[in-house]
C-alpha cells in the first residue's frame, strides 16, 4: 500500500491511476478499470478532489458507490458518482475503510506461534477485531500442515501457500488477553455495520465474503473487546492492562498507510516502549524499516516484520507467505 494513495496527498487523477496499476491489477478487473477511468476522466477526478484529502481513497469511494448500486463498467459508477453524488458523498464522510481481513491471520499466525506463549494480543486499526481470533481459526498450508482450534476444525478455514524461505507453524497460539483500537469499532451484532464490511471487500472476491461472513458468526459467539479511540491515545493504556504472565504482542495489518508520516513515527516510538513484541504486516513503504524493500515477487504485497525486522513477504488479502529471499 502506498500512503499518498489512502492519504490523498497525491492529485486525485494520480492516485487513481496508481491504484489501478499498482493495487487493482490483476486482483479486481472492476477496481482496475474503474480507477482507470476515474484517472482520466476531469469531471470525476474534480468531484473527488472537493472531498476531505483522507476521503478520496480509491476504496473508500468504490464501495460508497456500490453501496448506493454501482457495479460493472466505468459508465456505471460514473452515472452512480455524478447522479447520485449528494447521497454518495454523506457515505464516504460517514463511513471509513475498515477492511476485516481473517485471511491475514493465516501468514500472521507463524510469528505468533515462535513467541513465548500464553499471549496477550492488542491490535490496532482492529475493525471488528477478526485478526484478534487467530486460535479460533483452522489452517491449510500448502505443505500439508493442518492446525485447527482444540474443539475442532473452524468454520473459517485459511488456506495459505508458502514460498520459499516461510515455514508453517507447529501449533496454534495460546491467546488468554485479547483486545483492539479503532477509531470507530464495527459491531459484530450491528448488521448495518456488518454489511458495510462486506461492501469493502472486493467486487470479485466472493470467497472473502464467504469466509468475512463466517468469521463474523465466530466473533458473535465471544466478540473481541475493541475500544474506540486513537491508537496513538488509546495504545499506552490498554497495553497495560494486559495480564502478568502473558506475551505482550502489538499487531496491525493495512493500518499505517492510513497515518501520516509524523503519526507513523509516533507510533513506532509508542509500540517501542512497551514490552512484549510488535508484529506489523504492512506495505513496504509504510514503515522506515521496510522501505528499502520491494513488494515481493509481484511488485505488491506486504512485508511481516517482527521487532521492526522483515521477516516475510505476505499477499495483502493472506493467501501466501515467503521469506525475504522468495
Amino acid at each position: 500500500m502506498d500512503p499518498s494513495i489512502h492519504l490523498g496527498t497525491a492529485g486525485v487523477a494520480e492516485s487513481y491511476r496508481a491504484f489501478g496499476e499498482r493495487e487493482a491489477r490483476g486482483v479486481s478487473a472492476v477496481y482496475a478499470e474503474w480507477a482507470a477511468g476515474v484517472s482520466e476522466d476531469a469531471s470525476v477526478a474534480d468531484l473527488l478532489a472537493d472531498l476531505p484529502p483522507g476521503k478520496r481513497q480509491p476504496n473508500l469511494v468504490f464501495a460508497a458507490a456500490r453501496w448506493h448500486g454501482a457495479h460493472g463498467t466505468y459508465d456505471d459508477l460514473r452515472t452512480t458518482l455524478l447522479g447520485r453524488w449528494p447521497e454518495v458523498r454523506s457515505t464516504i464522510l460517514a463511513r471509513a475503510t475498515q477492511t476485516n481481513e481473517a485471511g491475514r491471520c493465516a501468514v500472521l499466525l507463524p510469528f505468533l506461534a515462535e513467541l513465548p506463549q500464553p499471549l496477550a494480543l492488542l491490535e490496532v486499526g482492529a475493525s471488528a477485531g477478526l485478526c484478534l481470533l487467530p486460535d479460533r481459526y483452522s489452517y491449510r498450508y500448502d505443505d500439508g500442515t493442518r492446525l485447527d482450534p482444540d474443539d475442532g476444525p473452524s468454520d473459517v478455514v485459511l488456506p495459505c501457500t508458502l514460498g520459499a524461505g516461510a515455514r508453517a507453524p507447529g501449533r496454534l497460539p495460546e491467546v488468554v488477553w485479547r483486545a483492539g483500537i479503532d477509531l470507530a469499532p464495527v459491531d459484530v451484532h450491528d448488521d448495518d455495520a456488518c454489511a458495510w464490511l462486506e461492501t469493502l471487500v472486493w467486487p470479485e472476491h466472493t470467497e472473502r465474503r464467504r469466509r468475512l461472513r463466517a468469521a463474523l458468526d465466530v466473533a458473535r459467539r465471544d466478540p473481541p473487546r475493541v475500544v474506540p479511540g486513537d491508537l496513538l491515545d488509546a495504545l499506552p493504556a490498554l497495553a497495560a492492562e494486559a495480564p502478568a504472565g502473558a506475551t505482550l504482542v502489538v499487531l496491525h495489518s493495512a493500518v499505517l498507510a492510513y497515518l501520516d508520516a509524523p503519526a507513523r513515527s509516533a507510533f513506532v516510538a509508542a509500540v517501542g516502549a512497551l514490552p512484549g513484541h510488535w508484529i506489523s504486516n504492512e506495505g513496504p513503504q509504510v514503515l522506515p524499516s521496510t522501505a528499502g524493500l520491494a513488494s515481493g515477487a509481484d511488485g505488491r504485497g506486504f512485508v511481516v516484520a517482527v521487532d521492526g525486522v522483515p521477516r516475510g513477504y505476505a499477499d495483502p488479502h493472506g493467501s501466501t507467505l515467503a521469506g525475504l529471499g522468495g
